[in-house]
């Protein structure tokens, strides 16, 4: 166990770094995006679409507020392009830290974990409880980024990932599209209350799948 947290700590780290960055400089802030996606709606509606896809891939490489993406592009699209914009955008992400790890990460891998032992104790680990983590990635705005790249570290199969990324991903934008769709100026309550609901549906799961992990540590180990 110990050895897939310390693989996590590190590329939680580098995100990590990547939004503090950001948000001292505000370059990429919620006012930023917010008056890019006005400026490409006046041009054409398919620019607003192409900012929110290509915010939402840089996510991996910069963390951006990914539900406030989802958010916005529901209220400046629509449910339908909103939500498809989101998926794309996000979708484009895992797969890039997904296939980036894969052929380039064993050697963070091997600097990391510097015995055999280590390095098969984090992938074994992984292949247990990764699917878990993806499904429930999106409680953090930096564990989905760490967990597409932990896939791709460990060697999960290509078919499960992208299953269970799926599945974190789609009914995730869905809501915060139709949401942002529903939301207004003068009635911002819809996208509050998804906000809300979303963060607090992934935190109690996430709660939860810790809780249960760690019981089942200790008795292993007693």
């Amino acid at each position: 166990m110990k050895s897939i947290l310390k693989l996590m700590l590190v590329l939680a780290c580098f995100f990590a770094s990547t939004f503090i960055v950001l948000k001292l400089t505000g370059i990429l802030s919620i006012e930023a995006i917010e008056s890019w996606l006005q400026f490409a709606q006046s041009l054409n509606t398919f620019l607003v679409a192409l900012v929110v896809i290509t915010l939402l891939f840089l996510d991996l490489f910069v963390a951006v507020p990914t539900l406030t993406l989802a958010l916005l592009a529901g209220y400046f699209l629509g449910p339908l392009a909103g939500s498809f914009s989101a998926i794309i955008g996000m979708l484009l992400a895992g797969l890039a830290g997904y296939w980036i790890s894969f052929y380039f990460g064993d050697g963070l891998l091997n600097k990391l974990l510097k015995t055999q032992t280590e390095r098969a104790s984090a992938v074994s680990t992984f292949k247990a409880r990764g699917p878990v983590i993806i499904l429930l990635s999106r409680a953090s705005p930096i564990l989905p980024e760490v967990s597409a790249c932990m896939a791709g570290l460990t060697k999960m199969p290509f078919k499960a990932f992208i299953l269970y990324w799926l599945l974190s991903i789609v009914p995730y934008a869905i809501i915060a599209a139709y949401a942002g769709s529903a939301s207004t100026l003068e009635n911002p309550k819809p996208a509050i209350y998804a906000a809300i609901g979303l963060a607090g549906f992934f935190w109690t799961s996430w709660w939860i799948f810790r809780r249960t992990t760690s019981k089942k540590i200790k008795t292993l180990s007693m």
